[in-house]
């Protein structure tokens, strides 16, 4: 199995329910496509290096998933792209 770890900010001008929402619904298109999640850390709202689609701060969380094939990741990517409220993402493969 490869080990990936996933992390994307959502824009800081939602609701707790919505940011809650949005960070399940990718949740369950990485379970939907196969990925097996390991880990969650929801880490709170943050300042940005720098702006970011005119925001100073965002939400982050960090997904760490274990998947046989490529399509988890590629999904997450493609929705990630298309999505107003998540500003930045990240997929990073971890190397055994």
């Amino acid at each position: 199995m490869r080990k990936y770890e996933i992390m994307f900010i959502v824009r800081p001008d939602l609701e707790e329910a919505s940011i809650k929402t949005i960070a399940n619904n990718m949740k369950q298109t990485l379970e939907t496509k196969g990925a097996k999640i390991a880990d969650v850390k929801e880490m709170g709202q943050k300042d940005l290096a720098y702006e970011i689609k005119k925001y100073k701060t965002g939400y982050y969380f960090l997904f760490t998933i274990e998947t046989e094939n490529l399509e988890a990741t590629k999904e997450f990517d493609r929705l990630a792209l298309i999505s107003e409220d998540i500003i930045r993402h990240l997929i990073v493969k971890i190397e055994s």
